[in-house]
């Protein structure tokens, strides 16, 4: 007979209980590598967000760099394409929408609504017709076009001019200081 403690316990309880519980600390361990390998991979981490410099970037000019596969247009605006983009009426527009991640989704495409400082201009390189690449500083709205269909974008990344239904998309971006701008 196994000796009962004073609160009728027994020494096969105890063993039972541990037992138990080097078991369920057994499965857990097999289990982590399974669990831990539905982690997104390090080179997923890594286009997650991006970081860039802006210091380059003279006033007028453009820079190109990729986001979750995608080029990402990142613009130092002169005073005169500020000012173009915004005297632009949004009720003109054939897209009023900002299409700012940044943004709420009904947020109207004014041109303060499409950046976060008025000099810098970050979009997402891709005509929203049928994808292709658009040039920069063409078309009659010293935007961008699309040489494909001939989609004309003005200096706010705004659709303006043939067959694209939206603006260029902006991407969710912040910046960490004057000089530095995270994407993603």
């Amino acid at each position: 007979m196994a000796s009962a403690t004073s609160d009728g316990t027994t020494r096969r309880d105890f063993l039972y209980i541990a037992s138990g519980a080097m078991g369920a600390v057994g499965v857990g361990l097999a289990a982590w590598p399974f669990i831990d390998q539905m982690n997104p991979s390090a080179a997923v981490l890594a286009m997650s967000s991006t970081e860039v410099d802006l210091t380059p970037v003279q006033e007028g000019q453009q820079i190109t760099i990729m986001w979750r596969s995608k080029p990402v247009f990142v613009r130092k605006r002169t005073k005169k394409e500020i000012e173009e983009a915004k005297a632009v009426n949004v009720a003109d527009l054939p897209d009023g929408v900002a299409r700012n991640a940044n943004l709420p989704d009904s947020a109207p495409a004014t041109d303060a609504n499409r950046v976060i400082k008025p000099d810098w201009l970050v979009l997402i390189g891709i005509c929203t017709h049928l994808g292709c690449i658009p040039l920069f500083n063409q078309g009659e709205f010293g935007g961008y076009l699309c040489p494909c269909h001939g989609s004309q974008y003005d200096t706010a990344g705004r659709i303006r001019k043939g067959p694209a239904p939206e603006n260029l998309f902006i991407p969710p971006y912040n910046f960490m200081n004057d000089t530095r701008i995270k994407i993603g």
